[in-house]
This record gives structure tokens, C-alpha cells and sequence, in this order.
């Protein structure tokens, strides 16, 4: 499996390891580096392990990887928009068990669409929350919840070029499951 180094280097992308995070502008001091640093230790005062918090776990992962697609393959970036459509658009309620669902129809729907790309938006304009603003600004569980649900939100409007593609996927999926 690639890491996030590597795939940066395969998409001709340099890292910056000082500074603000060069892809989505968090208010680190080591990059990107500290940014993903922030995203893998999770952020405090929500217990993951509780059903009713998988959401926001949900919506963290598609807004990190919304705003650092760089760092990801190629494909990531249908699998969390069409999430988020589905959520914000659909209200589906996701859990753990839709998400291998998702993958396999992208992975047929991905054969027949070989040409398509969803082009990200420019890198500091996806969406005005980070990583650094989830941790450090709200002062209990529902602040952060709720800057959470603001930061996913935030970042599916900033792709919203691709509203047709996704709303396709999501439909067809929709029929599926």
C-alpha cells in the first residue's frame, strides 16, 4: 500500500514540511505532515467507538481528503464527494457497512469511465475550515460536532463543479442499495 509521500510524489507533487498546510492552509508549523498528524489522532471530546459518532468520523475523513486529494489516489475523490452527496443531499444515514458498498460500485462504474476526472478545486479553496480549527476552536462536543458537520459541508459546496456527476453515482447507487 502507497502512503500519502508517495502518492504525493506520484502526482509531481512536492511536500512542504514547515509552515502552514500547503493544500487546505491549517495554521500548523510542520505542513502537511502536522495537518495529517492532526486528522489520524482524532479529535477530542467525541468517543468514536459510539455508534451515533460514526457520522462525524465519516465526515472528517471526506473533508480531509476532499482538501488534500494530492495525497490520495485518483478515485478517492468520487468515492468521498459521492458520500457526502449522499449524506447532505440524500440524508443517508451512513454507516460502516455502506462504505465497501460505495467502493464496489465505483470500481464497476470506474471501467466504463476511464476518461473522467474530478479536478479538485485550487488548493487553499476548499473550504475556509481545517484540521487545526476542528482542534482547536470549539470548546465541548457539540461545538465540535457541529464545526464538524460546518467543515464537510463547507468543503462538498467547494466541489460542487461535479453536482451532475455525483448526483448520477448517487442515484444509481441509491437503487442499488
Amino acid at each position: 500500500m502507497q502512503d500519502y509521500i508517495d502518492l504525493a510524489e506520484k502526482n509531481g507533487v512536492t511536500l512542504l514540511d514547515q509552515g502552514k498546510c500547503q493544500f487546505c492552509g491549517a495554521n500548523t508549523k510542520r505542513g502537511i505532515h502536522e495537518c495529517l498528524d492532526i486528522f489520524n489522532l482524532g479529535f477530542k471530546d467525541i468517543d468514536f467507538s459510539k455508534t451515533e459518532n460514526h457520522m462525524y468520523r465519516f465526515l472528517i475523513v471526506d473533508s480531509h481528503t476532499l482538501q488534500h486529494p494530492e495525497i490520495h489516489g485518483r478515485w478517492n475523490n468520487h468515492f468521498h464527494l459521492s458520500r457526502l452527496h449522499l449524506i447532505f443531499k440524500y440524508d443517508v444515514e451512513w454507516t460502516y457497512s455502506l462504505s465497501p458498498k460505495l467502493s464496489a460500485y465505483l470500481n464497476t462504474y470506474k471501467i466504463y469511465k476511464q476518461d473522467e476526472y474530478l479536478n479538485p478545486p485550487k488548493v487553499l479553496e476548499r473550504g475556509n475550515i481545517t484540521t487545526t480549527d476542528i482542534l482547536e476552536k470549539p470548546t465541548n462536543e457539540i461545538e465540535r460536532k457541529d464545526l464538524i458537520r460546518k467543515w464537510a459541508l463547507e468543503v462538498y459546496e467547494k466541489w460542487s463543479i461535479h453536482q451532475s456527476i455525483i448526483d448520477n453515482i448517487a442515484k444509481e447507487f441509491l437503487k442499488l442499495n
